[in-house]
């Protein structure tokens, strides 16, 4: 197999878990703290990644160009967004399907990519993104009478973040690879240049926004700081395989096969939190997997 399908299957993995344990937290901390752990205590094992990388590889830091920094930045603002709309999504939708929503990442890079970046798609692939939304409509429980959706505000909210943190790091991983790209070294070495760099800003943007926010969820990270912890380990190495995989493939192949989380996800509802699934749920999760599979195999 090629070393980006590896790396998808190692992010995919722990994406999962990470979730899983984000899930957990945001019953301890509110949504921006939650989305700041992975950041603050995945810093430090990112920085050590890349230094043992360097040496491994022999190598030096590379010069920060211009584009690399335009990328960058903005895809460290772009992915806290993303990931505090998901963290939000829990707190309306069971854990399987706040995941879901948030998966129609894989076809939001795909509609992003080809709007923006000129990656177009084939009448299969935009048949692909038509499913995806069936899918989508199917596991939120959308209704469509007018008075059906003003009675049911938790869902349409729950939906919308979903959808938003799909939007988010969909438009994160496009910039990811941009960023990476553009330093035109190994890429294994500039997926992880990018990361620490990211990283780096992005614990520094959530410090102050908590501390200027509510600076009394601070000490209860370091409360609640095996959790926090899991959430920083599983967070670096899902960040790792992510910024690697999009490094060396099209980022639409590689949400494609990030699919596999599905069936992690629905492991660790059933095991982990408890929670069950409707018919229904099952479908819509179903057409969005499908529609990610004519994308990657057929489109």
């Amino acid at each position: 197999m090629e070393i980006w399908i590896y790396f998808t299957l190692l992010a995919a993995t722990m994406q999962a878990v990470r979730t899983a344990g984000q899930k957990q937290l945001s019953g301890k901390l509110n949504s921006m703290a939650t989305t700041g752990v992975r950041y603050f205590f995945a810093l430090p094992f990112a920085w050590a990644y890349l230094w043992w990388l360097l040496d491994f590889k022999q190598l030096a830091v590379p010069e920060l160009n211009n584009d690399f920094l335009k990328y960058a930045l903005t895809a460290c603002v772009v992915q806290i967004w993303g990931t505090a709309c998901l963290v939000a999504a829990f707190r309306y939708r069971n854990f399987a399907v706040a995941t879901s929503l948030a998966k129609t990442e894989a076809i939001q890079v795909a509609i992003v990519g080809a709007l923006i970046f000129g990656a177009t798609l084939s009448g299969l692939g935009w048949f692909s993104v038509v499913v995806g939304v069936v899918g989508v409509f199917l596991v939120s429980k959308v209704k469509f009478r007018l008075k059906d959706i003003l009675s049911d505000s938790q869902g349409i909210k729950g939906m919308g973040y979903g959808l938003a943190a799909g939007l988010g790091l969909a438009i994160t991983t496009l910039l990811i690879r941009e960023s990476s790209l553009s330093l035109n070294i190994d890429l294994i070495v500039s997926a992880a240049v990018t990361l620490v760099f990211m990283i780096t800003v992005q614990s520094v943007i959530s410090f102050f926004y908590i501390y200027i926010q509510d600076k009394s969820q601070l000490p209860l990270m370091f409360k609640h700081w095996r959790l926090c912890l899991f959430v920083g380990i599983t967070s670096v190495l899902g960040s790792i395989g992510w910024f690697t995989a999009a490094s060396f493939q099209n980022a639409a192949y590689v949400k494609a096969l990030g699919q596999v989380e599905f069936f992690i996800t629905l492991a660790l509802t059933y095991r982990v939190f408890k929670e069950t699934i409707t018919l229904k749920e099952y479908l819509g999760m179903f057409l969005i997997v499908l529609s990610v599979l004519i994308l990657l195999l057929w489109a």
